[in-house]
């Protein structure tokens, strides 16, 4: 991903006029619904699932809950329209009737943050946009849930930051952040200083066992030592945090030669483009992973192999493997895919997938509503 600075700022006297008016209109446009807006440091931390499983116990507790993706993001082609999974699933989960363009009022594509770069989208007119499409989405509503896009500072070539939104839709902010080392509060402090007053809390979302702990013990009370409340730490749960090597295989279009194990969990990804002595130390020390490697590369196969911590070889180029290491394979319960693609593609294909993960359904919202239930104090969060 590439920050993008924001375009020259205008003349004082613009932005004064600019900033009044937003302010009036939000009010204005929030009227006396709850709004959340659920934000993150990073794409993939389980953002939309947060957003989902809350409104849906907001919406258990009695509440007539809305929702709202302003900033489109995570886009694909579906009849002839560049349109966000997200509010997709919201829709259906929620059982809302709302319309796509009022869901998802700004199509964040390439295409857009081009013709923005150019100057041919104009803040103000985005803002409008977005806040009609709230007031519409929100009508008689007790709660609106409103889903950031991608990371917190995604949008700031239109002034439409997570940030800028919240402001716009006079919104709480739940910051959704990962944890692996003590240096990603660095991160948290950063988000927390451009939300101001408007962050109602964080959550730390699949946080694995090894620094759970720690987290709790020595980072929640540092961060609300800071006046940074933190609302809850959710474990890692691996049937949200990977995918399994029968997803994988559907999702990059790969022929299965093995499929025995085809139901393993995969989490991460190596390559296998080292000799094969150093292949077998590499992949020793790995756990749930792929090992993806050219299908000629018979000797890394083998390698592969011997490593409990592998879950699976994806075979690029389109070569067959050798008989030997299919039997082998069969034997120890390793699938083996196939794919026509180069090892750079199938690397930055599959990294992607296992990213997302299969986190967009309603078997996963529906485990998440369990973690917050057990790891968040979730009244907190919805105020």
């Amino acid at each position: 991903m590439t920050d993008t600075d924001s375009p020259p700022e205008p003349t004082t006297t613009e932005t004064d006029t600019s900033t009044d008016s937003d302010t009036d209109t939000a009010t204005d446009a929030s009227g006396d619904v709850d709004t959340l807006l659920v934000s993150s440091l990073e794409e993939s931390t389980g953002k939309t699932a947060i957003t989902l499983a809350l409104a849906r116990l907001a919406a258990a507790d009695g509440d007539d809950v809305g929702y709202m993706k302003p900033k489109g993001t995570r886009l694909q082609s579906n009849v002839g329209k560049t349109v966000d999974e997200d509010p997709m699933l919201a829709r259906e989960l929620l059982d809302l009737e709302a319309e796509m363009h009022d869901l998802e009022p700004v199509v964040y594509s390439p295409t857009f943050v081009e013709q923005a770069i150019r100057g041919r989208e104009t803040p103000a007119e985005l803002r409008e946009r977005v806040r009609e499409a709230f007031e519409t989405l929100a009508g008689d509503r007790d709660r609106m849930f409103v889903e950031g896009g991608g990371r917190y500072d995604v949008g700031g070539i239109v002034e439409l930051t997570d940030a800028d939104i919240a402001d716009v839709l006079d919104a709480r902010v739940l910051l959704v952040a990962p944890y692996e080392i003590p240096a990603d509060v660095d991160d948290v402090l950063a988000a927390a200083a451009t939300f101001g007053d408007r962050l109602a809390g964080v959550v730390f979302n699949d946080v694995a066992d090894a620094v759970y702990d720690r987290l709790e013990t020595d980072v929640v009370p540092f961060l609300e030592g800071r006046g940074i409340p933190v609302h809850g730490v959710l474990p890692s749960e691996r049937e949200l945090s990977g995918v399994t090597v029968a997803e994988l295989a559907d999702e990059l279009g790969a022929t299965m030669l093995v499929e025995e194990g085809r139901d393993g969990y995969v989490e991460r990804f190596t390559v296998g483009a080292m000799g094969p002595d150093s292949a077998l130390r590499h992949f020793r020390r790995t756990k749930d992973a792929a090992v993806i490697t050219g299908g000629d590369r018979a000797e890394i196969h083998t390698a592969a192999l011997e490593a409990p911590g592998v879950r699976c070889l994806i075979l690029t180029g389109g070569h067959r493997p050798s008989g030997a290491v299919v039997g082998q394979a069969s034997e120890k319960g390793v699938p083996i895919l196939s794919v026509q693609t180069d090892t750079l593609t199938t690397i930055e294909r599959a990294e992607d997938i296992v990213r997302s993960g299969r986190t967009r359904d309603a078997e996963t919202v529906d485990r998440m509503e369990r973690l917050l239930s057990d790891h968040a104090t979730v009244d907190a969060i919805l105020g």
